[in-house]
């Protein structure tokens, strides 16, 4: 064997008294460096361990040899009092691909990213954000000023897709809409704001009469309160061409009218905006769960509700007529809303046609998760990324959301 140097360590001697807890400490740490110092010369001088070829390891181990490994956990011991029973005789214990997170997330199916998120976003003619009470953390905002601030607080999440409300004031509100269609109004102006700053965001409009009527309704009402189909259709058209002609990517109508879709694509075509895809809401219910968004919009109805022209609620297989109409008539999505109570109409539109769908979890759901979190009933985080994930799995492609922006950045901190 290699000599091995040996490294000594003078006393100390001659210490005041003063100084004999300083000595002994300092005594100690010299110790130990010497200690370290022995140690390192000895790797140095002594040889390291022959390496084996892949012949002579293989050898080894045909020879009985093998080289040592760390023995085998033992198995856990279950706690005091557990029955000793004989094991369930199963051939298949679903389990088994679950007791890992790696094994979970292996063999998960479903997934969201920020790319699946549409952003809804409110916007004014005032300048400063004015903050909607029924839905905290939610602005109508400038369209020159806050509006820009947040779509670029979206796009630094990777949130590329939004779609604009427009709050009208009442001035403007008419019986027959008029300024839905106008090319300086300020939905066709927000477009062109966007275009210009972020060119390759994706921009969806909201083709509706009811921001811009005087009656809140998404169509001309008639003097015996009869919403007016064809007429409403016709102005329709026009709105969805201002749209495109300010730079719209996707045209959205949501009036629930028979035949807008056919008629927007003729319209659009028309004009040459033969690019302009068409989202539908195809699965529109008459829900109570779009209370805050009629606050944000102040588009109540005048007077009634909207059950003429948007679904019941109780209708399941009525939605695949309006699925079978939107997709013979040019739609190139198709939407259910709202999202969570109809995660079954989701699946029925995702079995029954291969167009993407999408999916609105509305201003109501928004608002019940904000109040449950804030009371310490619900985890927001794990409670928004769920609800999510469960739309996904229901069948929809894409989800507009109000979390947009806070579910990617929930999702960037789990991929750190």
């Amino acid at each position: 064997m290699a000599a091995v140097a040996k490294c000594t360590v003078p006393a100390f001697t001659g210490l005041r008294k003063n100084q004999t807890s300083q000595a002994s400490s300092s005594k100690a740490a010299v110790q130990q460096t010497a200690k370290a110092k022995t140690f390192a010369v000895r790797a140095v001088a002594e040889p390291a361990a022959k390496k084996l070829t892949i012949e002579e390891a293989e050898a080894r181990v045909v020879a009985g040899n093998p080289p040592p490994a760390p023995p085998a956990k033992p198995r856990p011991a279950a706690p005091k009092g557990t029955p000793i029973v004989e094991p369930l005789n199963l051939i298949s214990r679903p389990r088994r691909n679950r007791r890992s997170p790696f094994l979970r997330e292996a063999f998960q199916e479903t997934f969201v990213t920020p790319a699946n998120f549409i952003l809804p976003l409110f916007i004014h003619e005032g300048v400063d954000a004015s903050p909607i009470g029924s839905m905290p953390g939610c602005y109508r905002l400038g369209w020159n000023t806050g509006l820009i601030e947040e779509v670029y607080k979206a796009r630094d999440v990777g949130v590329n897709q939004v779609v604009l409300f427009p709050k009208v004031p009442d001035a403007l509100k008419t019986p027959t809409a008029d300024e839905a269609y106008n090319p300086d109004g300020i939905v066709p102006r927000s477009i062109r704001l966007l275009k210009d700053k972020f060119p390759d965001l994706i921009i969806y409009t909201d083709v509706a009469l009811d921001p811009y009527n005087s009656d809140g309704h998404d169509g001309i009402v008639r003097e015996d309160g009869v919403i007016m189909n064809d007429e409403t259709v016709h102005q329709l058209c026009l709105q969805a061409v201002a749209q495109a002609r300010a730079g719209a990517d996707v045209v959205s109508p949501s009036d629930m009218m028979d035949g807008r879709v056919g008629a927007i694509r003729a319209a659009l075509d028309d004009e040459g905006f033969n690019e302009v895809s068409i989202m539908s809401y195809t699965a529109k219910y008459a829900s109570a769960f779009y209370g805050p968004f009629r606050e944000a919009l102040d588009s109540n109805p005048r007077f009634g509700d909207k059950k003429t022209y948007q679904m019941n609620p109780g209708n399941y297989r009525e939605a695949l007529i309006e699925t079978h109409a939107d997709e013979s008539e040019g739609a190139d999505i198709m939407m259910v809303k709202p999202a969570m109570p109809y995660l079954d109409v989701i699946r029925l539109l995702r079995d029954n046609t291969a167009l993407p769908i999408s999916a609105y979890q509305v201003s109501g759901e928004y608002a019940m998760i904000k109040a449950a979190a804030a009371n310490g009933w619900l985890d927001e985080k794990k409670a928004v990324l769920e609800s999510l994930l469960c739309i996904k799995r229901a069948g929809a492609d894409v989800i507009l959301t109000y979390f947009a922006t806070q579910a990617a950045q929930y999702l960037a901190g789990e991929r750190r």
